[in-house]
């Protein structure tokens, strides 16, 4: 029986159906699929220093980041459209080759790494490895240590400037947190944004050398801590709201993983005599202790209704600890008091709105509360039982990081940023505000701060547009 003629019609058809096919096969769409269908059903790959904490609940095997957005993929937005000084590094997204920060393993620096060059990263190694151990001591007793490394003193304020040559934008987007290295010779500055970044600044290395601000991205999500070992500068915690707890091992060049929650990290802190141990505020209201030595957790409350955004502890007495959370409540605990069931604190304090810090000052007499409520609380007295309210205007709008007030080498002042581009200084004595820091160089608003724990006058200021700003006592 003879073939049946085709119609013109079906005669385009096929050819349509195969020039799509060609072009299909062109874009290799068919084999991109194939990749992101392998990638949503592989199991989670398991890393040697991550145990999962025996109080958590059983994860699923999917993948930790199913969104594909620029956003959660940590990829910055281009340079150009951001104001500020003049970037020092490239924006570009990592090389897809790499390990993605979302997977529970430990992390290369060089992988984690912003660049295709590994000069930079050596050079960054190299830098940290060569700070002076003169405040590494470890032969002395503990206390005595402890207070050698805190800078105090009362400083002029009138006497602090802002040189052009202590400004950088050192990462792309919002800073989260700014932390000073604890070492005299040579003055080292590290941020994170909120794209889980983590960028170094070598304030003291020549300008014309090119390599003084170093870009990683070792988490997938803002960046909620940044802590420096004071007495192993070579080792920094941090942590993200992605739930990964990471610690930068500057002698095996690596980003090692310390802790996974299946609930955001919001805040981190140590005691100032345990290095092993890290306090860690995640979901809504817990706060767990991670042991680094055993990689278990040793204790896990529900102390809040809400976030805790911060953890510190006192100098003075180290079982004191002090939470804020964004129930509006600030909280004062005496760790050898808190019970596993219904823990109770020893003092409490109440804003109307959301509490974004509670630190306590540096002979541990006075803890000074942020909340958005537009108070600065003072706590003071023997029990920290005599409670004051210090109007300051602290709203910012959803571009801006939240304000959050330090205190600076003494007991004497609180610093905090304001809307006008300035540094308020809130005296604690007089209770109200004494004085601000202003300057022509200042062109953004200072949200997130840092006193050096060794230099008395030394400021850091950071900014929602990535600026680090360094106030020095001339």
């Amino acid at each position: 029986m003879a073939a049946r003629k085709l119609t013109d019609y079906e005669r385009r058809r096929i050819e349509n159906i195969k020039r799509n096919e060609e072009m299909l096969a062109s874009l290799q769409i068919q084999s991109r699929i194939s990749q992101l269908s392998a990638v949503t059903k592989r199991p989670r790959a398991q890393g040697k220093s991550y145990q999962r904490s025996p109080q958590k609940k059983q994860k699923s095997n999917s993948p930790v980041v199913l969104r594909r957005s620029l956003r959660s993929q940590g990829i910055p937005p281009d340079s150009s459209t951001a104001s500020g000084p003049k970037d020092n590094f490239d924006d570009n997204s990592q090389p897809t080759d790499r390990k993605s920060p979302s997977e529970p393993i430990p992390i290369s620096m060089r992988d984690a790494y912003n660049g295709d060059i590994d000069i930079p990263n050596k050079k960054l190694i190299e830098t940290i490895k060569g700070f002076d151990d003169e405040s590494m001591d470890k032969n002395s007793v503990l206390g005595d240590r402890i207070e050698k490394r805190k800078a105090s003193g009362t400083v002029n304020l009138e006497s602090l400037r802002l040189e052009p040559d202590n400004i950088a934008r050192i990462v792309p987007g919002r800073i989260l947190n700014v932390r000073f290295f604890p070492t005299n010779n040579v003055r080292m500055v590290a941020v994170g944004n909120k794209y889980g970044n983590i960028g170094f600044w070598n304030v003291d290395a020549p300008q014309e050398d090119g390599d003084v601000i170093f870009l990683y991205r070792p988490h997938s999500g803002p960046v909620s801590g940044i802590l420096v070992d004071p007495f192993s500068v070579s080792k920094m915690i941090t942590s993200c709201y992605g739930g990964f707890i990471r610690v930068m091992d500057i002698e095996k060049e690596m980003f090692d993983l310390a802790y996974m929650s299946e609930h955001p990290i919001f805040s981190i802190s140590q005691r100032p005599h345990d290095m092993k141990s890290i306090y860690y505020g995640e979901g809504k209201g817990g706060l767990g202790i991670w042991d680094l030595r055993a990689g278990k957790s040793s204790a896990l409350w529900n102390l809040h209704e809400d976030r805790i955004n911060t953890i510190d502890f006192t100098s003075e007495n180290c079982n004191i600890m002090a939470t804020s959370s964004t129930d509006g409540s600030a909280c004062i605990w005496d760790l050898r008091k808190v019970g596993a069931h219904k823990p109770k604190s020893l003092q409490t304090v109440f804003h109307k709105r959301a509490v974004h810090s509670a630190y306590f000052s540096h002979s541990g007499r006075f803890l000074a509360t942020t909340s958005i409520d537009n108070n600065v609380g003072v706590l003071s007295g023997a029990n920290y039982e005599d409670t004051s309210m210090i109007s300051h205007y602290n709203h910012t709008n959803r571009w801006i990081s939240s304000f959050r007030g330090i205190w600076g080498w003494d007991d004497s002042y609180i610093y905090i940023g304001n809307m006008e581009r300035g540094v308020d200084v809130i005296s604690v004595a007089d209770k109200k505000l004494d004085f601000t820091l202003r300057s022509e160089h200042m062109t953004a608003i200072p949200c997130r701060f840092d006193a050096h724990q060794k230099e008395v006058g030394m400021l850091a200021g950071a900014t929602s547009g990535g600026q680090v700003y360094i106030w020095t006592a001339s």
